[in-house]
């Protein structure tokens, strides 16, 4: 016979359908298609309704050396879309971005996320051909540039209306010329034969120092090569008198070829050779408070790695994990460059009125001349200020001693052995002056800011020895104080008109005692003329 249940046993049966209703929607949830599909609605729903969007500035600069409220913090939806794409090469000028974002993948660690909502992803791009293909179809938004080469890409990215607008760094050793037994000085390389690869940063080096001893393209065999790489080969396989490396192939070179030697690097030129990051101008008007704390967090990362060994080796040891290389071999690399700061990048883009310095313009300009000679660059290009986006510098808000620029070297002051010491160049001009008087003329002025003044702000970690010279006519101790007085007259117009250090300025007065050669005896007025010159030669400092 059947027995009714009991009001608590119908309890407990209630209680053990519902468990069994639980897991069932707990299993459709979590182990459906289905499932999946309704939790994408839900999270859909509340990110339209309830979330909410962080707009305010940021203050704080976490070990960084100045303020930092310039920048606002950037939309972010939390999408793959979201994330700023920066192609890099192996190359020691990238390590405050690298290091600033505590590694090459974006994170919720990276200083950029944390202080600006940045997501940043750092590509290793080190095939020129493919860094480019990839910046053409989107993969990466900011592209590695160099400023005097960009004169022979300007064709190809033309439909992209590109924009430079960050300097990461000057180059300080991180190219150099080597050469072979015998040649001392640049202007031994007349006649030689000099390897460098073509459309390059390299053939800043070679216009840069074929000027600096009065030579150019012509006065030398050029021998040219894909790139630096196989220029060093070239040398080290005896097929050229130098060439034109990329360090440490320098120093390869060296070991390699008895009797060789770097002749000058970019530690003396030290303001030839400058990286840039080229974005496309549509990303630019679309993503401005993106690249203005980009800019921001990288000049961030630059002044704390300049300031701090301790952050220097830090920034190392990120870079070596993304390029493979040892962290000790990051650290040469680093060593090689001056990480720009936000100092750096006003003179740069040519917001402080008062430089006198290379800048951004200056030196696109006069590279792109030079490209045009060897018929790797258009004659019609583009003008630096088509080129240039400046708004990231200015919405910077960045204050103390580390962001500063770099300034002028400090010279001590030159004693009588720099008077004798080997010099890297010798560049003589024909300055004219009135005779028996030292007073610069306007003519004069114009020769010294045409012929010499570009090569003394693109070497301005030398010495400038400036040497006058007289012919024979006239009194011999009256000639040499004469001949000092010009050359001092010289000095100090380079001192006053481009705010140079009189510490770096070596004076000499030779008189008649170092005539042109061919013209010893000043035998007729041609003769006469070319030993009436001043003589700048760039001295090591």
């Amino acid at each position: 016979m059947a027995s009714r249940l009991t009001t608590f046993s119908k309890f407990l049966i209630t209680l053990f359908i519902m468990g069994l209703i639980g897991v069932g929607l707990y299993f459709l949830l979590n182990g459906t298609a289905i499932g999946d599909q309704v939790k994408e609605k839900a999270e859909n729903i509340t990110g339209k309704n309830g979330a909410t969007e962080n707009t305010g500035v940021t203050s704080g600069n976490n070990n960084s050396s100045g303020n930092s409220s310039g920048a606002n913090k950037v939309k972010n939806s939390g999408n793959d879309d979201d994330v700023l794409k920066v192609q890099v090469f192996t190359w020691g000028g990238y390590a405050p971005g690298l290091y600033f974002n505590e590694g090459a993948q974006w994170s919720e660690k990276s200083r950029f996320y944390k202080d600006y909502g940045l997501k940043v992803e750092f590509v290793l791009i080190d095939d020129f051909e493919a860094s480019r293909k990839a910046f053409e179809v989107d993969e990466v938004h900011l592209l590695g540039q160099e400023t005097g080469a960009m004169n022979t890409e300007m064709e190809r990215l033309a439909k992209y209306d590109p924009r430079v607008f960050i300097q990461v760094d000057w180059s300080r050793g991180g190219d150099a010329v080597v050469v072979g037994r015998g040649i001392k000085t640049v202007n031994d390389l007349k006649g030689k034969k000099i390897a460098y690869g073509g459309y390059s940063p390299s053939v800043s080096f070679l216009a840069h120092m074929l000027e600096s001893a009065g030579l150019g393209f012509d006065d030398v065999e050029r021998i040219e090569v894909a790139s630096a790489p196989d220029a060093a080969n070239a040398f080290k396989s005896g097929k050229v008198d130098a060439a034109i490396v990329w360090s440490p192939d320098d120093l390869a070179c060296v070991r390699a070829v008895p009797g060789s030697k770097v002749l000058q690097s970019t530690v003396d030129a030290s303001n030839i050779i400058a990286d840039v990051f080229m974005v496309k101008n549509e990303y630019v008007k679309n993503n401005k408070d993106k690249l203005a704390a980009f800019y921001e967090g990288w000049m961030k990362g630059a002044a704390e790695i300049n300031s701090n060994k301790n952050n220097f080796k830090k920034a190392a040891k990120v870079m070596s994990e993304l390029t493979g290389l040892p962290p000790a071999d990051a650290e040469g690399m680093m060593s090689t460059v001056r990480l720009t700061t936000h100092g750096d990048n006003l003179d740069f883009f040519g917001q402080n009125v008062n430089f006198k310095g290379v800048t951004g313009e200056s030196l696109y300009s006069k590279m792109g001349e030079n490209f045009v000679k060897i018929n790797q660059a258009p004659k019609s290009r583009p003008q630096w200020r088509a080129l240039s986006y400046a708004g990231a510098v200015q919405k910077a808000n960045l204050s103390g001693p580390a962001h500063k620029s770099e300034g002028e070297k400090a010279f001590k002051a030159p004693t009588a052995a720099d008077k004798v010491k080997p010099a890297i160049s010798s560049k003589p001009i024909s300055i004219s002056f009135a005779t028996g008087k030292y007073e610069l003329g306007e003519n004069a002025k114009t020769i010294i800011d045409l012929q010499f003044a570009d090569i003394a702000r693109s070497y301005k970690n030398t010495r400038i020895r400036v040497e006058g010279n007289t012919d024979s006519v006239g009194n011999l101790d009256m000639n040499k104080k004469l001949s000092e007085q010009r050359a001092r007259s010289v000095a100090a117009y380079l001192q006053k008109q481009y705010n140079m250090s009189p510490n770096r300025f070596i004076i000499v007065g030779n008189g008649p005692s170092k005539p042109v050669k061919g013209c010893e005896q000043n035998q007729n007025d041609a003769c006469k003329a070319k030993n009436r010159r001043t003589e700048f030669q760039l001295v090591a400092g």
